[in-house]
């Protein structure tokens, strides 16, 4: 009997590839041949999964956000729906700082994205805010819930989740050029916190 291929296994085995030529040479390194050749396969089935480079390279980005989707529910789910909002916002924050080799490699493919929408290089940066617009939602209603909580003056959640999704955002990539370390800016996360939800106290410090 012919062997069944599963599709699926084959376009996931093909985007691997793509992130691995990304992250050794950006996306101007990405081509149809290249492609291929780090994932083993021909240039035809290449362009049997994804018709256009464009095409591979947003079905690339989107796999790069499920992947990290997959971990912030995990975390989210672990953490349980009573969670604190600083709890439940460092967990989300920790997750887009490359921390692992997981979360490096993705690092990398999303700020060749970002620089690819700079500079033209047939990417917008529209098709690639999905993504950064789901976190702001998300971090605008942990702010809420803090200020509710402490009944705290009136202020902007939605401004202040945009600051600090700009902000994890420029400490990930600070960290890809090795400005900082893991621990220093684990410790810069707290400090954000701190300044949006008030300062933690020395039990909570001693405890992290």
């Amino acid at each position: 009997m012919p062997r069944l291929v599963d599709h699926e296994v084959r376009r996931r085995h093909i985007i691997d590839a793509i992130r691995r030529v990304i992250v050794a040479g950006g996306l101007e390194a990405v081509t149809f041949q290249t492609v291929a050749a780090e994932a083993g396969v021909s240039v035809r089935l290449v362009q049997y999964y994804f018709g256009t480079k464009k095409e591979f390279l947003l079905a690339t980005h989107r796999s790069v956000m499920e992947d990290a989707g997959a971990r912030f529910t995990h975390r989210w789910n672990t953490l349980g729906a009573d969670a604190a909002p600083r709890e439940a916002l460092r967990a989300v924050l920790t997750e887009l700082l490359p921390l692992d080799d997981q979360r490096r490699e993705e690092a990398l493919v999303l700020g060749a994205f970002g620089w690819a929408a700079i500079t033209g290089q047939g990417i917008t940066a529209e098709e690639t805010f999905a993504a950064p617009r789901a976190l702001v939602m998300i971090v605008a209603d942990q702010l809420r819930r803090a200020q509710h909580a402490d009944n705290a003056s009136p202020s902007n959640p939605e401004l202040d989740a945009e600051l600090v999704t700009m902000a994890i955002g420029g400490l990930a990539q600070g960290m890809l050029q090795g400005y900082g370390t893991a621990e220093s800016a684990l410790e810069l996360v707290d400090h954000l916190l701190d300044r949006m939800l008030g300062e933690r106290s020395r039990n909570d410090q001693l405890q992290r």
